[in-house]
């Protein structure tokens, strides 16, 4: 019970478990697994909720409610840069995303009854537009737990930017990578994304990549990472990274030459359905030659923090893990009979020793080259 004075008194497990509307064998097994302990005890001895243990149950529940898994919510609870203002107003914005996306399918089903009603058939395109959520729609509730900035690919990056004091950082997401000695402002389209960037990240705008609010050279430096590959229009979004910035910076994949997929083994033994993915996709000299741009190399370190698609290059059981593929979207992309088919496949060669076999020139490398680069333009 909250009181002026804080709470009043601990709380027992049959009481915590009425009022959070759960059961008791789900607080046990909380305990259990570590997620959620009470840390207090009753007069009688028996084990109680303590407040602050109040409010991480508060927390794990609700991100629970919102679909995450256990493994993901033990990550996001545990985060020590994450205070419990942080995660409110997070809970917060997805909730209220998920409200509005409820809402607007509402709206979508009642058209369609009104139109039934009067002999109307809707089209194919128009019943599927209710759930044509973007792609970072699907995928952007799982990027806290396992998408976080890398120090030493950070460091190339904000090494390449120069002497700016204004950056932009387009296709922003959930503030991976902002310089944090810098004034920055993010641009993200997708909703779910920007309501979990942390208290104190820098001010984001709703906007996309090809058509940039901002007036011609208003800021130093413009820089996108990992989100070319998403835009409708790649070469339009670098362009009006440059008209906006008098520098830019970009991390993006290499798929220019035909041997790229063969030097990644996940693409090239598990996952060969990712090369129609690119198909069609500007090169990266086109990307390069749009801006007038150079390109770097970027090292991936065997124990890459962030979980993009190549990280895990010397870490194959990662790739088992479902909360690690959700934070990529090229799991999301290649469907779900792929993916199943390339885990399935993993987990035997793992099992099999097939994988060591295969790969065992890879435990004595301590950074890889997967094509992954930067433009500096």
């Amino acid at each position: 019970m909250l009181h002026g004075r804080g709470v009043e008194e601990n709380l027992t497990v049959g009481r915590v478990a009425e009022l959070a509307g759960v059961t008791v064998r789900t607080l046990h097994h909380y305990d259990d697994i570590g997620l959620v302990r009470p840390s207090a005890r009753t007069g009688a001895g028996y084990r109680a909720y303590a407040a602050g243990d109040v409010e991480r149950l508060r927390e794990v529940l609700a991100y629970r409610r919102l679909g995450f898994a256990l493994r993901e919510i033990a990550d996001l609870v545990d985060d020590p840069a994450t205070d419990t203002v942080a995660h409110l107003l997070r809970l917060r914005g997805l909730l209220l995303e998920q409200r509005d996306r409820a809402a607007a399918m509402v709206t979508a089903i009642d058209r369609e009854l009104e139109a039934r009603a009067m002999g109307i058939e809707t089209t194919p395109e128009d019943q599927l537009k209710v759930f044509g959520a973007q792609l970072y729609e699907v995928i952007g509730s799982a990027y806290p737990a396992t998408r976080r900035t890398e120090p030493r690919i950070a460091a190339q990056i904000w090494d390449a930017l120069g002497d700016a004091r204004t950056v932009l950082n387009v296709g922003a997401g959930t503030g991976s990578y902002e310089p944090p000695d810098r004034d920055v402002t993010a641009v993200e389209p997708s909703a779910v994304m920007r309501a979990q960037r942390p208290a104190g990240a820098a001010p984001c705008v709703a906007a996309r990549a090809e058509s940039l609010p901002f007036e011609d050279r208003s800021f130093d430096a413009a820089m996108a990472f990992s989100t070319v590959h998403h835009w409708q229009d790649p070469i339009a979004g670098l362009r009006e990274m440059q008209r906006v910035a008098r520098r830019v910076v970009v991390f993006t994949h290499d798929t220019t030459d035909s041997g790229w997929r063969h030097r990644f083994w996940l693409t090239r033994d598990y996952l060969p359905d990712v090369a129609r993915l690119v198909a069609g996709r500007p090169s990266l000299d086109e990307l390069a030659d749009a801006i007038g741009a150079r390109t770097q190399p970027v090292p991936i370190p065997w124990d890459c923090a962030d979980g993009f698609l190549e990280a895990h290059w010397r870490r194959p059981e990662a790739y088992l893990e479902q909360h690690v593929r959700r934070a990529v979207s090229v799991w999301t992309r290649v469907g779900p009979k792929a993916e199943q088919r390339a885990v399935d496949s993993l987990r035997d060669d793992l099992s099999s020793g097939r994988w060591t076999d295969r790969n065992h020139h890879l435990t004595d490398l301590d950074t890889a080259e997967l094509g992954l680069r930067l433009l500096v333009g």
